[in-house]
């Protein structure tokens, strides 16, 4: 058994002072049970909570460790910036440099706009796409998460060509009557929507790899579908690469798919792991974010430049490693073929999902297409193998419906350890 006595007392003080003891929802281990485990300290492959316990970890800051963690050319790239100061609340070269270095390997984008995180990113992305069409509604998709922006936490309606409804309290009616909600992964729904509301709809927004009801693939010719929808329609594509962009490839989903946005938001990586977002796309459309354009948004802490340097560093590395996006496929396929012998021994249900270093193993007899499909999986289940796995050293994700995220950093001693825990771990539900 783990010895937990110092998480428990911190988590026991925290409660008393922050919201749920945790900073973020999914941190707070609700859906699996238990507890969580503070963290001390991380390098490469591995977390270390502040108990002493050492774990292989698979969600690496929920993607953006895409190296391993405390990597030394983002640490010295920050270490050097520090003495410069934090913050300039004023322009500074290395946001210039990263523009360029973002606008080279996303060829959708021609111009980048720097911001704090993904909720930033895209909601501003939002505003944009409204001021460039003039017009206000827009449509998301059940299960895609896109930040806690009031826009984007709309349940779906009674039926097809309904408004949504607010899924959390402080949003608004009047918010979320112009937020249209489909399936993933179809494209009748979304012929539904346009043509019931012709006109009216500004953009479509989408995680191209669906990573918050854990990974969900588009289909074929899904991608290719929307874009063509947007541009006999006049919307805006906003494809929401914060978990995809620069995970998956240089150049995101986008390349992977081969399909184009009008607005790219991203986020995780472009940090190194410091707090950073950004949102770009075609120039005439980003040319109307102020001062060049109407469209307001600011930010005193836009372009920080310790984030900069973090994210600089990380950006360099990805463009002058080759063989990145290979050896991150063969790693998280070693790990899938490994953890899938063993279900199979047990003859236990599951599905699968896998795109490069993204992953997620689902306990379902079914296969997860959309958010209906993975909420029928056996939640209770994964509960009790995300803490078996815990206890076999390996830190996943606390979630049926969040992706795993693979490092680099990861080596053939830590693949076997991660198979053989699974192995473990699935004997131990059975």
């Amino acid at each position: 058994m783990l010895i937990k006595e110092k998480s428990q007392k911190l988590f026991s003080e925290a409660q008393n002072y922050i919201p749920g003891g945790v900073n973020s929802p999914v941190r707070a281990f609700k859906a699996v049970g238990g507890n969580p485990l503070f963290i001390d300290h991380a390098k490469g492959a591995y977390m270390y909570d502040v108990d002493g316990n050492a774990y292989i970890d698979m969600i690496n800051s929920w993607g953006p460790m895409i190296f391993g963690h405390a990597d030394e050319q983002v640490l010295k790239a920050v270490q050097e910036a520090i003495p410069s100061s934090l913050s300039f609340g004023a322009p500074g070269a290395a946001e210039v440099e990263i523009a360029e270095l973002i606008t080279d390997l996303v060829p959708s984008i021609e111009k980048v706009r720097m911001v704090n995180s993904g909720t930033e990113a895209t909601m501003s992305a939002i505003r944009l796409a409204r001021g460039y069409t003039g017009r206000e509604k827009m449509i998301k998709f059940e299960g895609c998460y896109h930040g806690h922006g009031d826009s984007f936490l709309i349940a779906a309606g009674s039926g097809a060509i309904t408004m949504g409804e607010p899924n959390s309290p402080g949003v608004t009616v009047g918010t979320a009557k112009d937020t249209l909600t489909a399936p993933f992964n179809d494209l009748e729904a979304i012929r539904t929507l346009v043509n019931a509301n012709k006109d009216q709809i500004a953009a479509i927004i989408l995680e191209p790899v669906a990573g918050n009801m854990g990974c969900v693939l588009p289909q074929e010719g899904y991608l290719e579908g929307l874009r063509q929808i947007c541009d006999e329609e006049g919307m805006v594509l906003i494809v929401d690469e914060v978990m995809t962009g620069f995970r998956l490839a240089a150049g995101g989903a986008q390349e992977v798919f081969n399909v184009k946005a009008d607005i790219t938001t991203l986020g995780k990586i472009i940090g190194g792991g410091m707090p950073v977002g950004a949102y770009g796309g075609k120039k005439e459309i980003m040319d109307f974010v102020s001062p060049q354009g109407p469209v307001y948004q600011a930010g005193t802490l836009s372009g920080n430049p310790i984030s900069m340097a973090a994210g600089l560093a990380q950006l360099k590395r990805i463009k002058n490693d080759k063989d990145l996006y290979q050896r991150l496929t063969e790693k998280t396929q070693k790990i899938a073929d490994g953890i899938a012998a063993h279900l199979k021994a047990l003859n236990l249900n599951y599905y699968t999902s896998q795109i490069g270093s993204m992953y997620t193993l689902f306990f379902t007899e079914n296969e997860v297409h959309n958010f209906e499909d993975a909420k029928s999986c056996d939640l209770e289940k994964f509960g009790k193998f995300f803490n078996a796995m815990l206890e076999e050293g390996v830190y996943l994700p606390p979630s049926q419906f969040e992706t795993w995220f693979i490092s680099d950093a990861l080596t053939d001693k830590e693949i076997s350890k991660i198979i053989d825990a699974a192995g473990k771990a699935l004997k131990a539900i059975h």
